[in-house]
C-alpha cells in the first residue's frame, strides 16, 4: 500500500486537480443557467461528460504506460489500479460526503449537525460539475439535500477510471472509434525538382 501511494501520488493529485478545474467550469455553467432548469441540466450533463472524458484519457494513458512494464515482467498485472487511483483521488469527496451524512443522520448532535451543514459548500465547490443536476427536486427537496447523493456522484468517476485503466493496460482504444482511416494512395508522392 505504501508503494502504491509512493508510485501513484502524482497521478492522484493530478486527477484531483483536474476534478477541481472542471468543477469550477461546471459551477460557472450552473450559475449562468440557473434561471432555466432545462439548460442548467444540459450544461451540467456536458460538464460531467467532459470531466469523465478527461478522466478516461488520463487513466488510459497511465494503463498504457504500465502495459510495457507488465509485458516485460517488471510489474505485476493489476487491472484495478485505475480504480485505486480514483478512490484515493476522491478522498476529499468521501470526507465531505461522510460529514454531510453524519450531519443528516445525527441532527441532534450539534457538532455533526453544524459540521455537516458547513461541508455542503466545499463539497459543491469540488463537485461543481454536478451542481446543475443536484439542484433538481426529488420528493420535494433538492437532490443535494440527500446525504446519499454525495456518495453516488463519485461512482461515475471511479467506474470510468477502472474501465480506462483496464483498456489502456490491454491496449484497447475506446476513442479509436472516432479516428478516421484513410485509404492508402496508389500513386507515389511527387518528388521535388531541384
Amino acid at each position: 500500500m505504501k508503494e502504491f501511494f509512493k508510485n501513484r501520488s502524482y497521478d492522484m493529485v493530478k486527477m484531483f486537480l483536474n476534478q477541481f478545474a472542471i468543477s469550477l467550469f461546471g459551477l460557472v455553467l450552473a450559475i449562468a443557467t440557473s434561471k432555466r432548469p432545462t439548460l442548467r441540466n444540459l450544461s451540467s450533463g456536458f460538464a460531467i461528460l467532459f470531466y469523465l472524458f478527461l478522466l478516461y484519457v488520463m487513466t488510459w494513458e497511465i494503463g498504457f504506460k504500465d502495459k510495457n512494464s507488465v509485458d516485460l515482467g517488471k510489474k505485476a498485472r493489476r487491472p484495478l489500479t485505475g480504480l485505486g487511483i480514483s478512490l484515493c483521488a476522491n478522498i476529499p469527496n468521501f470526507f465531505f460526503a461522510c460529514a454531510i451524512a453524519l450531519g443528516k443522520l445525527l441532527p441532534n448532535v450539534p457538532f455533526f449537525s453544524k459540521f455537516g451543514g458547513l461541508s455542503v459548500g466545499p463539497a459543491l465547490l469540488i463537485e461543481g460539475m454536478y451542481t446543475g443536476l443536484l439542484a433538481n427536486d426529488l420528493g420535494g427537496s433538492a437532490l443535494n439535500s440527500y446525504w446519499w447523493i454525495w456518495f453516488v456522484i463519485t461512482i461515475p468517476a471511479m467506474a470510468t477510471c477502472a474501465l480506462a485503466y483496464w483498456l489502456g493496460l490491454s491496449d484497447i482504444k475506446f476513442t479509436s472509434l472516432f479516428d478516421p482511416v484513410y485509404p492508402e494512395s496508389d500513386r507515389e508522392p511527387k518528388k521535388r525538382k531541384k
